[in-house]
């Protein structure tokens, strides 16, 4: 597979499936990933074995802010000169947007600049939820108005095999692993207020089978909804080519199948 990675800080508008007309906002390094997971989905590709090993934390391996500022500015000024409506800014981008170690400054920039130049537009990240331990991560997705915060698996073994694979004893810094304990709690930081994700998928990698369809699955990620209680659980499945060979997209009549069941539980569910 050939990664899909960002070759600029501001991209778009696109059409996204489940957000609608997007500014896209990648605050990481171009042409390369980082990443706390390596997801066996994600469009960008595989982690490179460095990053793997280690997720930096020096501000020089990113983007500053000024120049995400710079950009950002830019482009919202050239959508408010033609009349174009977007419905979103998104972070999202060449890996996990909460590792910039100026994301809450690059927040409150955003939020300035949205006031500004498109009022009526909401703001959200794509966070794979590995960084809520940080009360400065916490603070400013709080800010926002769509913090997406992803868990695909309330089981241990497949969220390793899902989100890190060919990761052992995995760390975002020198102290915090990641577990599906602190990943809840971090959730739970939101009182609500947030929209929690999961992609749905299944196949087979390496003669393991992967499946987070399962009963099993379902109603152990439904006891972390119930705990979290999202103002929305959004579910999907892949749409691009994956960087793992032998997966398989769900059905539109099995996600729908999920849906209800989530539902069913009791919470907003939107399905794509």
């Amino acid at each position: 597979m050939e990664s899909k990675l960002r070759t600029s800080y501001v991209f778009g508008p696109v059409k996204s499936r489940r957000l609608g007309n997007s500014l896209g906002v990648n605050v990481l390094p171009l042409k390369k990933k980082i990443c706390s997971f390596n997801c066996i989905y994600c469009e960008c590709g595989w982690n490179s074995d460095e990053i793997n090993e280690n997720i930096p934390s020096n501000l020089s391996a990113f983007p500053s802010k000024e120049i995400i500022k710079a950009e950002l500015k830019s482009a919202l000024a050239e959508v408010k000169n033609n009349n174009e409506l977007i419905d979103v800014i998104t972070f999202s981008g060449n890996g996990e947007p909460t590792l910039h170690p100026q994301f809450a400054e690059i927040i409150n920039d955003t939020i300035s600049l949205r006031d500004i130049f498109a009022s009526n537009t909401q703001i959200a990240v794509l966070s794979n939820s590995t960084n809520l331990g940080k009360e400065e991560i916490i603070s400013a997705l709080k800010k926002i108005d769509k913090p997406i915060l992803k868990l695909d698996s309330a089981n241990i073994n497949t969220f390793e095999k899902i989100n890190m694979f060919g990761i052992n004893n995995k760390k975002i810094d020198s102290s915090n692993k990641i577990s599906l304990e602190k990943i809840v709690e971090g959730m739970k930081k939101f009182n609500g207020n947030f929209i929690f994700q999961t992609m749905f998928l299944r196949g087979k990698i390496k003669d393991e089978i992967i499946d987070n369809t399962t009963e099993t699955e379902i109603i152990d990620l439904i006891k972390v909804i119930k705990e979290t209680l999202p103002r929305q659980v959004m579910i999907y499945s892949i749409d691009r080519v994956p960087p793992a060979n032998g997966l398989i997209k769900i059905t539109a009549n099995e996600m729908k199948e999920i849906a209800t069941i989530i539902e069913n539980s009791g919470f907003n569910v939107l399905w794509v």
